[in-house]
């Protein structure tokens, strides 16, 4: 199985990767384009993820990028603080973080997509800490993505280049090594594919 190409997604060229993706068809095209407007507002809703993903899944907190809890819809250079269900990071005093460096916005005759792409970062609560605080390496990335074509809306989440982070302390090198093969071997599409069907649950949520 070979990753999907898709615009703005980085490359896959080491390590593992998924594409985790979610479907769901409407009666028409205006009505999906209403619902488009609600999966864009649950999309920058970083805060609110877990409530979409279930109980537990892991949790996830938007910050800015001075290091700050925020309420409101990401932007580039901000930070996702994630709390995943077992050990956490000791450099990212118990959390794992990613940074958001990049959102796209593309919007066409027939169709229209967002892109949020982030990847792994030091701890920003931390200023003197330079180690990655994430299970995976600063090449990985974790691409956030919705699209509205016709009648079908669809939420993926297209991870690239994931491999462990050793550019860490010895304890959190064997904590990154446990949870990233966890990753690779496709537990966390498991949690992702949560995400992305809850994204498009309108019904429940």
């Amino acid at each position: 199985m070979k990753p999907k190409k898709i615009a703005g997604v980085p490359p896959q060229k080491t390590g593992g990767f998924h594409d985790t993706e979610s479907l769901k068809k409407f009666d028409s095209p205006e009505k999906a384009a209403e619902n488009f407007h609600l999966l864009k507002e649950r999309l920058f809703s970083v805060n609110e993820w877990k409530s979409y993903c279930g109980k537990g899944s892991a949790d996830f907190q938007l910050y800015d990028s001075a290091g700050h809890p925020v309420q409101r819809i990401p932007r580039i250079s901000d930070f996702i603080r994630i709390n995943i269900p077992g050990p956490g990071d000791q450099a990212g005093k118990g959390f794992d973080w990613v940074e958001i460096i990049q959102i796209t916005h593309q919007n066409t005759d027939q169709k229209e997509s967002i892109l949020i792409t982030s990847s792994p970062c030091s701890n920003p609560e931390e200023n003197k800490n330079s180690y990655i605080a994430h299970f995976y390496s600063e090449k990985a990335t974790s691409n956030f993505r919705i699209s509205h074509s016709g009648s079908i809306l669809k939420a993926g989440i297209h991870g690239r280049n994931e491999s462990p982070n050793f550019k860490a302390k010895l304890t959190d090198k064997i904590r990154n090594l446990m949870v990233a093969l966890v990753g690779i071997f496709g537990f966390s599409k498991i949690q992702w594919k949560c995400l992305t069907d809850g994204l498009l649950d309108f019904d429940s949520h």
